[in-house]
């Protein structure tokens, strides 16, 4: 079994509590330590820099305290969190915000190395996940009169959403997921927009851009550029650059083909 590398962020505001998790970190197999962050600042920065697979966070840092800096990240960019504090008031509100664990200081080894398997096996079941997924996207795509996505199934803040294809206004790419748009909603889907693209209708969705598929129904007219490119106008206005590379999909809408 392949045991994953946990790319991890220290994050706290005294330079001596960092330096016991280094130590104790560095006595554990298969942790890197990619950046440390003494405030809240440098670790949104951090995480967005570095895409770690683990944040290990304090509660109170300067300038912006744990909880806000999970609240600026991306949810596409959101790595592990476990929270290492002197509070355990916080507890409760840490979960509820999904954090792995909850490190009570002062912590020892043991403790910490628990915690640090935990990270481990999450990480090994979503790239888990996500191989199967790409394996079932395959053999769906290259079946014989596979059916076009009529509907998709959504969970998002401990929701589960239906959605209907036909009432996504547009799709934009977002790392390793789309961002669906209907109206005034937005959804993230774990999906490459290149495979979501080969599952939609056809007659429905336009790839205009590596990074954008639009319902067709929902563009009111298509503007030249000088470049010889085009701009999409939705019909909420919303305007989005069509490539030189999704050429021949943007003729076969204007010849009305699509």
């Amino acid at each position: 079994m392949i045991v994953p590398i946990l790319r991890t962020i220290i994050a706290d505001d005294e330079a001596l509590a960092r330096k016991k998790l280094r130590v104790l970190l560095g006595a554990e197999f298969g942790v890197e330590v990619v950046a440390e962050c003494q405030n809240g600042a440098q670790t949104l920065s951090a995480v967005l820099a570095h895409r770690p697979d683990l944040l290990l966070l304090d509660i109170q840092l300067p300038d912006l305290d744990g909880f806000q800096v999970l609240e600026r990240i991306p949810s596409e960019q959101l790595p592990l969190v476990i929270f290492t504090t002197a509070y355990d008031q916080y507890a409760i509100r840490a979960f509820e915000s999904q954090a792995l664990d909850y490190l009570l200081k002062p912590f020892h080894q043991e403790r910490l190395h628990r915690a640090l398997e935990r990270a481990k096996s999450e990480l090994m079941r979503s790239h888990e996940e996500n191989v199967k997924a790409r394996l079932m996207d395959l053999l769906r795509d290259t079946k014989p009169g596979a059916t076009p996505l009529s509907r998709l199934v959504i969970r998002t803040s401990g929701r589960v959403v239906f959605l209907e294809t036909h009432e996504i206004d547009w799709i934009e790419a977002a790392a390793n997921y789309v961002k669906l748009h209907v109206g005034k909603d937005s959804f993230l889907l774990r999906e490459g927009i290149g495979r979501l693209a080969a599952r939609l209708e056809p007659e429905r969705f336009v790839r205009i851009h590596r990074s954008f598929i639009v319902n067709t129904s929902r563009i009111r007219e298509l503007q030249p550029c000088e470049s010889g490119e085009y701009i999409a106008v939705l019909k909420d206005g919303k305007e989005l650059s069509c490539s030189r590379g999704c050429r021949a999909q943007l003729q076969k809408l204007i010849e009305g083909s699509l």
